[in-house]
């Protein structure tokens, strides 16, 4: 009664298209959701996004639900799945790429999902990792465990100082750390992030996880950069 009420005075609207949601939507009108740009990566083992690693580190998997284009509905998603503290956006995108994935015979293999981590400094800024809702919609539905503090990141910088770090072979692998023990040795990790752009921070993280004995990698994003 009491979430009626409020709905009375403040209607939900969408997070792509703002337009007001109807009693059976949630979060993402109908209409946006027949537009997103869907990869459709789960059907191809080969796809754009696995084939972006080639030669840079070694996967078992990866996909991303979502192209991401300038000025489109993903963009606007992210945008306020990441600054505007919409974080049930992720928990949609993920029960909805659970569904995809669960006929995965790899992502079957994984034994624990990793987010890519915020500094402890950024997150005290935004008040949540914008992954971990995704995170835990994926553990929920494809009963996998969720572990938030096996990768750290070691190194707070802005967006473009990032890149410019990134971009240095002798400042990638000091970016991200593995807190690990022996009881995480010989795991299948499945790397989780937003938005594969060039890979760089993806491939950083996936250098930490690989100083793990046995490790494997696997990588699913909300959405893949796309011209």
């Amino acid at each position: 009664m009491f979430k009626n009420i409020i709905n009375l005075f403040f209607p939900p609207v969408c997070a792509g298209c703002h337009s007001f949601l109807v009693s059976n939507e949630n979060v993402i009108c109908t209409l946006c959701r027949h537009n997103l740009p869907l990869t459709n990566h789960h059907l191809n083992p080969e796809n754009e996004a696995f084939k972006k690693f080639y030669g840079r580190i070694p996967v078992e998997h990866t996909s991303a639900l979502l192209y991401f284009h300038k000025k489109g509905i993903v963009q606007e998603l992210i945008h306020n799945l990441k600054y505007k503290g919409q974080e049930q956006i992720g928990t949609v995108l993920g029960e909805w790429y659970a569904e995809d994935l669960k006929n995965s015979v790899t992502i079957q293999s994984v034994d624990e999902i990793i987010p890519v981590p915020l500094h402890k400094r950024k997150l005290r800024e935004r008040g949540y990792n914008q992954v971990t809702n995704f995170g835990n919609a994926l553990s929920e539905s494809l009963i996998i465990p969720y572990n938030p503090n096996l990768l750290v990141r070691n190194i707070y910088s802005k967006t473009q100082s990032k890149k410019n770090l990134l971009n240095r072979s002798d400042g990638i692998d000091s970016i991200f750390d593995v807190n690990f023990t022996q009881k995480d040795h010989n795991k299948h990790f499945l790397l989780i992030d937003d938005v594969i752009t060039t890979g760089s921070t993806l491939e950083a993280c996936s250098h930490a996880l690989l100083k793990i004995p046995g490790a494997k990698i696997s990588i699913v994003c909300m959405a893949m950069a796309h011209s």
